[in-house]
């Protein structure tokens, strides 16, 4: 399964341990869930706090039973969570694939218009009016998590694979 929500990649991995400790061990409800998130970190919104929540299910971190949501009881190290967000990101493949097979570096723009074939086609109806800026942020966030990571690098004259 690959998730799609990708938050704004913080300033260091250290917020993605943060973030998986402010989700109870035992399970709870959506709602008690981002609750604990704002309150336990500086996340601006409980769209933000679902977001993450998502995200840290993506990235094996929490999970959601039929109970509610609940921390998965393993430590997010570097290499975990490149395997990780490399399968099971939406996106994060073909953008590490577009990157792989660039000869200079790209800009987000660039990474997003030979991304765009890969949003799927519901995605367009959904919002058609803004599915390429919300898309292209998207993409934009996959790109950050990729230097994050250390899966890209990031210059002035853009992206490239590390």
């Amino acid at each position: 399964m690959r998730f799609k929500l990708v938050p704004e990649p913080p300033e260091t991995l250290d917020f993605v341990a943060d973030a998986q400790r402010a989700v109870p061990l035992v399970p709870g409800s959506e709602d008690d869930c981002c609750a604990r998130l704002l309150s336990r970190t500086d996340l601006p919104s409980r769209d933000a706090a679902r977001t993450w929540l998502t995200f840290l299910r993506a990235l094996g971190l929490a999970e959601e039973g039929p109970s509610g949501f609940s921390r998965i009881r393993r430590d997010p190290d570097p290499e975990y969570l490149r395997e990780r967000f490399r399968d099971h990101v939406f996106g994060a493949p073909a953008v590490l694939s577009t990157l792989a097979d660039a000869d200079r570096p790209l800009s987000a723009d660039e990474v997003f218009e030979q991304f765009r074939d890969e949003v799927p086609t519901w995605e367009h109806h959904k919002n058609p009016n803004s599915w390429q800026e919300i898309w292209g942020e998207r993409v934009g966030h996959v790109l950050d998590w990729c230097v994050l990571l250390g899966l890209a690098e990031k210059s002035e004259d853009g992206y490239r694979a590390a």
